[in-house]
């Protein structure tokens, strides 16, 4: 693809973590390395921070919280918003607009539903919901204005055809396999665990802060070290589960930066989802930095780990104790370089190959319209 303009529409905000998020940022950096110019536009007008990206980032409407899928989705609903991101979208005149979750509300419909520009969408989620319940109406129409489509997982392509008869090709999450590596690996003298992501009931921190509690009290050896890094509403009653041990230790929200150093301090990272999740990015990051993964036992995370994670019982503390125990009684370099070499197929350079292809083709068949 030659260099292009590229506009990036995310409906959830950066201010807070989430794979969307996380995805639009580093799509972002691998297309303006390619040479590309890039717009990322997402709620949240309050958010000044400065984000790892060359692209330029624009954040429009007052960002409110919305229960979506188990989770609080940061959203904006103001029609305003809507309207400025789509002047903003026609000021940079992109060729081509990349809509992620387009159906999301409600930031990004203006801007598709004038379809000046081509236009193609990852969907990322799969199942129900209440945008799609309730504005049925309304989103197909924006889903006429789609000039490609595209999934994460074949989850969401079912939801997606299902849905709004839409068919797409089913691509990944991917990410920058590369940076997983940049920090020096630390080990501690205590084994230490990680688990990376919003404190939320859906998440199972609970889960994982149980199992550590436990074992250290039934155990005669090295007691294990927990790190619980993120932000959300659950994080008082897991403080009052862990009961001030010092062997359970709450770090709030990190960085990506901060993120990617904590993967390599980690003897293990814990993933305890107990639903709910399309594909476990949080695994792969794990694994491209040659450290163990246990998992819950469940479709998302179990496509993702592709015989490289310790699969455990969701929800049940005693099985994650013991895949804990398993994992790390199993642990040599032969599997941890196996696990790396798995993740790497998730690169996001090579997911962007596939990107640039499909952009080709949205501005080839939006031409056709006009």
């Amino acid at each position: 693809m030659s260099s292009r303009r590229v506009a990036l529409v995310s409906p959830y905000a950066l201010s807070v973590f989430g794979g969307v998020q996380e995805q639009v940022l580093a799509m972002s950096r691998v297309l303006s390395f390619r040479g590309h110019e890039v717009l990322i536009v997402a709620p949240d007008s309050s958010d000044d921070a400065t984000y790892d990206t060359p692209a330029r980032v624009v954040r429009l409407g007052h960002r409110v919280a919305l229960p979506a899928n188990g989770s609080r989705a940061p959203l904006t609903l103001s029609p305003v918003a809507s309207r400025r991101a789509r002047e903003v979208v026609a000021a940079f005149d992109p060729q081509v607009v990349h809509f992620h979750e387009p159906f999301a509300p409600i930031l990004g419909y203006a801007t598709l539903a004038s379809h000046q520009r081509a236009a193609l969408a990852t969907f990322h989620r799969s199942g129900d919901g209440p945008a799609l319940r309730v504005g049925r109406v309304v989103l197909a129409r924006l889903a006429a204005r789609l000039d490609v489509a595209v999934a994460v997982s074949a989850a969401a392509a079912a939801t997606m055809e299902r849905a709004w008869g839409l068919s797409g090709d089913v691509l990944f999450n991917g990410f920058e396999t590369e940076r997983f590596v940049a920090f020096p690996r630390e080990r501690a003298e205590s084994k230490t665990l990680l688990f990376v992501g919003r404190l939320e009931s859906r998440k199972g921190a609970a889960t994982a802060i149980t199992a550590v509690r436990e074992h250290n009290a039934r155990r005669g050896g090295a007691p294990w070290r927990l790190i619980v890094a993120g932000g959300g509403p659950e994080r008082a009653r897991l403080e009052a589960l862990a009961a001030h041990s010092p062997n359970v230790v709450f770090v709030g929200r990190v960085s990506d930066e901060e993120k990617r150093a904590w993967l390599r301090r980690a003897d293990v990272v814990l993933a305890t989802s107990l639903r709910g999740e399309s594909f476990g990015l949080v695994l792969l990051e794990a694994m491209a930095s040659e450290t163990l993964v246990v998992a819950s036992d469940i479709e998302g995370y179990r496509e993702a780990a592709g015989g490289h994670a310790t699969l455990f019982q969701p929800g049940d503390a005693l099985s994650l104790e013991r895949s804990i125990t398993e994992a790390l009684d199993g642990e040599n370099p032969s599997t941890l370089e196996a696990a790396r070499h798995y993740a790497e197929r998730w690169s996001m350079s090579t997911l962007m190959d596939e990107y640039e292809e499909r952009y080709d083709e949205a501005v080839r068949r939006f031409g056709m319209t006009r």
